[in-house]
């Protein structure tokens, strides 16, 4: 029984393996292509090629971002993905959502009941959140460590007689991510006919750093009414550099009490699990009917509470 399922198994892939081949084969070709790798430019079709699969996988979920834009949220959504720098359109990441919390709805309506499950169902929601607020906040506090390597970039590119825009330019070429993506950005930007200070103001929109406000609102001002634009530069990169290395020395100071606060809220977690594994059916009784059904989901919402007033606490502005 098991010989004869493995060459049914054989046979399939065989087929599907022989069907994949031929269809390769017989696709029309684009003549742009062949052009192309005639004269070696397979970069170029390659790039090609990725434009149009991310084209086509957005395509697939127009349906569900168009639901997300008639409930409010879509274009709210769309700006976290970009300042979190997270390569999903709006409707895939409903999408996954979706598909996410609809699972948790039916595994904890089967255990727990209906009200129980609609409420663990909001916590990917939730998750997702606070995931993007995570890699905001990481995205921004590296870019503020780079932004006095853009402003001593753009000094030296301007003394050296370099345009602003040629300066902008090197720095999109030079200085590592997520300030070289950022800047590509703005070049970008330019290059379609946007002018610079708009696209210094996006940019500035998609960070959310004072100190990068602070940047462009004096390339703004000096763009408009003229002045030694190096020298403000170079004020405003020695500020922010005074300024990042106070914050580095309050997060060392403030590092024991983050690690209290994230030891503190994945310890019920954790021993949650190892009492689990160690002694199965120990949590049985929160499950079964009756109101205490209700104590696990406000357990969860009051460690989340406690660990947002944590964070709170230990984010002292500078």
């Amino acid at each position: 029984m098991s010989g004869a399922i493995i060459v049914a198994v054989l046979a399939g892939l065989s087929v599907l393996t022989l069907f994949m081949g031929m269809r390769h084969f017989f696709t029309n070709k684009d003549p742009i292509e062949d052009r192309l790798r005639e004269y070696g430019l397979t970069e170029y079709i390659r790039q090609g090629r990725r434009t149009r699969q991310e084209h086509e996988r957005k395509d697939r979920f127009r349906g569900v971002e168009r639901l997300a834009n008639g409930f409010g949220f879509g274009d709210k959504l769309q700006g976290m993905l970009q300042r979190a720098d997270v390569p999903m359109s709006v409707g895939e990441f409903t999408t996954i959502l979706l598909v996410v919390s609809a699972a948790v709805l039916v595994l904890t309506t089967l255990r727990a009941g209906f009200l129980v499950g609609l409420m663990a169902a909001v916590l990917p929601w939730v998750f997702a959140v606070f995931y993007l607020k995570q890699r905001q906040n990481k995205r921004r506090m590296a870019f503020t460590n780079q932004l006095p390597d853009v402003l001593t970039l753009l000094v030296g590119s301007l003394r050296a007689g370099y345009g602003l825009s040629q300066a902008i330019e090197l720095v999109a070429r030079e200085i590592p991510e997520p300030a070289s993506k950022e800047f590509q950005r703005v070049t970008r930007a330019m290059s379609l006919g946007v002018p610079m200070q708009k696209a210094l103001e996006g940019m500035a929109e998609r960070i959310e750093s004072d100190d990068l406000d602070l940047m462009v609102t004096a390339i703004g001002v000096q763009y408009e009414m003229g002045g030694n634009l190096s020298s403000v530069l170079e004020n405003i990169g020695d500020t922010i550099r005074q300024r990042v290395r106070v914050l580095r020395e309050v997060r060392v100071l403030t590092a024991q009490q983050r690690m209290t606060g994230n030891i503190l809220a994945g310890m019920p977690v954790l021993l949650a699990i190892a009492f689990s594994i160690l002694s199965p059916g120990f949590f049985d009784p929160f499950f079964e009917p009756g109101w205490q059904r209700m104590m696990p989901v406000v357990a969860a919402v009051m460690i989340g509470i406690g660990f947002m007033i944590i964070r709170k606490i230990v984010d002292i502005k500078v």
